[in-house]
């Protein structure tokens, strides 16, 4: 008979990852939330292979202070709680401190950030959920997350994967309904934007602003 042991913190985290992260559009619904919740006014959001070679959402938001980018990646790790009391009254997107280690749990993953104020940007680098030393790095104000080769470690997932068409659907999908969803926030993405009126155009940005009455196409 099997005894009964506990798993190992690997194998945990890339558990917890199959229940946050299911699919690409997963990845850039929590790195666009957390872009939202650092007060980011601009986000732009890059696929390749429908989000399953290479996911990188920039915003200009609040940034991450160079000592908290490794604490970032620890499960249930987040800056919007702190006592019980404060279940009562959520504010934010996101509050249970999951993506960043889930999506790292499967995904080769780089963050370079720089807070307003601050002289010098921050980066850090992690694959299958194990973070390299902070470094010292350029950036411009906010954050930038690239997520690339994800589920590279869990071939099991890939098999559930739809074709790169479908993801990229998923995530167009997505990034209409954020949009509606805050006004108050300029989002930009760059799969190609074929709206009816465009013809056979060249690869195009789409750039959401429904505030301020626009959604709209610009050719590269």
């Amino acid at each position: 008979m099997p005894h009964i042991q506990q798993l190992s913190s690997h194998v945990a985290d890339l558990i917890a990852a199959g229940e946050v992260v299911e699919r690409p559009a997963s990845v850039v619904k929590e790195l666009v939330e957390n872009a939202i919740d650092a007060g980011a006014s601009a986000i732009v959001v890059e696929i390749q292979r429908g989000g399953m070679g290479l996911i990188r959402v920039t915003d200009n938001g609040c940034g991450i202070a160079p000592e908290e980018l490794p604490t970032a990646f620890l499960r249930h790790a987040t800056s919007k709680l702190r006592t019980a009391e404060d279940l009562a009254k959520i504010g934010t997107l996101g509050f249970r401190g999951e993506a960043l280690a889930a999506i790292s749990a499967v995904s080769r993953v780089d963050v370079l950030t720089r807070r307003p104020g601050d002289t010098t940007g921050s980066a850090i680098h992690g694959e299958g959920g194990h973070m390299e030393p902070v470094r010292e790095e350029g950036a411009p104000e906010g954050t930038t997350i690239r997520v690339a080769d994800l589920f590279y470690n869990t071939p099991a997932r890939l098999k559930f994967m739809k074709k790169d068409s479908a993801e990229t659907a998923a995530v167009a999908g997505l990034m209409q309904h954020l949009a509606l969803s805050h006004p108050d926030v300029s989002f930009k993405w760059n799969p190609p934007c074929t709206p009816p009126w465009a013809g056979n155009s060249p690869k195009r940005w789409c750039r959401y602003r429904v505030g301020a009455g626009t959604s709209r196409c610009g050719a590269l």
